[in-house]
């Protein structure tokens, strides 16, 4: 066949190499590039941050892009849409709760004071309890977050309405700084200012006054909202009444608004109580309590937990007259966020 070929006359001129109209075509545009039309197409679904050209996002997804491009006649797979929005550095991520809500210009002081009085009370032997309220938690057959090792599934019901549960429980803790221990007085009714005293009660008269028999004073370190909320005169009211059973005075330091995430127990006992109620159904009161207890870290952390059945009643007001007679010493410096309750039997 080869030799035929070679005595046939030949078909192209000698001048060419090729039959006329081979190779690449001549274009007189560029195509458009793929990864501008796809930065086009996305700008006008893309809002960013006014102080920092970098940080944008956008909310279409990929089968949305996708279609977006198929109309300016580029077909392509999902996989070249998430690849092209990873080189523009466009990464699905959820938004991290950082910053402050607001601030305030003694907040740095508020601090500085915290850290001082924490000094001087762990020197003189008195005991520093930082305290705070955990979320409130639904008691019954209702469904809540985490995994554990089950034989069969555990069916909860299909809602997680209040009015299926069997009742609730308000977790009150107090966290002594000095021992690594943690006290769980889990209420049955709400977090009121009474329930946030009754809670240090029973610390004090359970365990305080015989770890710290020669306390002159306890320092609470606490947030500025909810039952202990350092606006309201309810809770100072309540304090007063405390103070004057146990004899003993107690200073309070609130955190700076927006600064509660600072307070020890928030990082020392609230995410380890958590993980130990992970994935578990709460049936009730005392199988929450007994999981409570559990509750240890490499530290040495220890959590004792107990049971409120008392009902608190709402909407209470302040007795007339108390803001007069009140033996609540305000300190002269930030003193919105310092004071101490005095016994009525101590002279000042």
């Amino acid at each position: 066949m080869g030799i035929k070929e070679l005595a046939e006359a030949e078909t192209l001129p000698k001048n060419r190499n090729r039959k006329a109209g081979g190779g690449r075509k001549l274009t007189l545009e560029k195509e458009p590039d793929l990864n501008d039309v796809f930065l086009a197409l996305i700008k006008e679904y893309t809002a960013g941050d006014p102080m920092d050209e970098t940080k944008k996002w956008t909310n279409l997804t990929c089968a949305k892009i996708d279609s977006l491009l198929a109309e300016e006649g580029f077909e392509v797979s999902r996989n070249i849409v998430r690849k092209l929005l990873k080189k523009n550095t466009y990464v699905k991520r959820k938004a991290l709760k950082k910053k402050a809500a607001g601030g305030h210009i003694n907040r740095n002081a508020q601090f500085e004071n915290s850290v001082k009085l924490r000094a001087l009370f762990m020197v003189a032997g008195n005991p520093v309890i930082s305290m705070d309220s955990k979320k409130k938690e639904l008691i019954g057959n209702l469904f809540r977050e985490g995994k554990v090792y089950t034989t069969k599934t555990v069916e909860v019901y299909d809602h997680d309405f209040p009015s299926l549960a069997e009742g609730v429980a308000v977790p009150h803790t107090l966290y002594d700084i000095k021992r690594n221990e943690a006290y769980v007085n889990i209420g049955t009714c709400r977090d009121a200012s009474e329930f946030s005293c009754d809670s240090i009660r029973h610390w004090w008269n359970t365990y305080g006054s015989l770890y710290y028999s020669l306390a002159t004073s306890i320092l609470l370190l606490t947030d500025g909202s909810g039952s202990n909320s350092s606006r309201h005169y309810i809770f100072k009211q309540d304090l007063q009444a405390l103070t004057n059973e146990i004899g003993i005075k107690i200073r309070i330091a609130h955190y700076p608004p927006y600064t509660s995430k600072w307070n020890p127990i928030k990082h020392r006992v609230f995410p380890h109580i958590t993980r130990e109620l992970s994935g578990m159904i709460l049936i009730s009161h005392l199988f929450m309590k007994e999981l409570i207890e559990k509750t240890t870290t490499k530290a040495g952390l220890k959590v004792f937990a107990c049971i409120f059945n008392k009902v608190y009643e709402t909407g209470r007001k302040v007795a007339e007259g108390f803001k007069e007679s009140m033996r609540i010493v305000f300190d002269e410096h930030l003193g919105q966020w310092n004071y101490v309750a005095i016994p009525e039997a101590e002279i000042l």
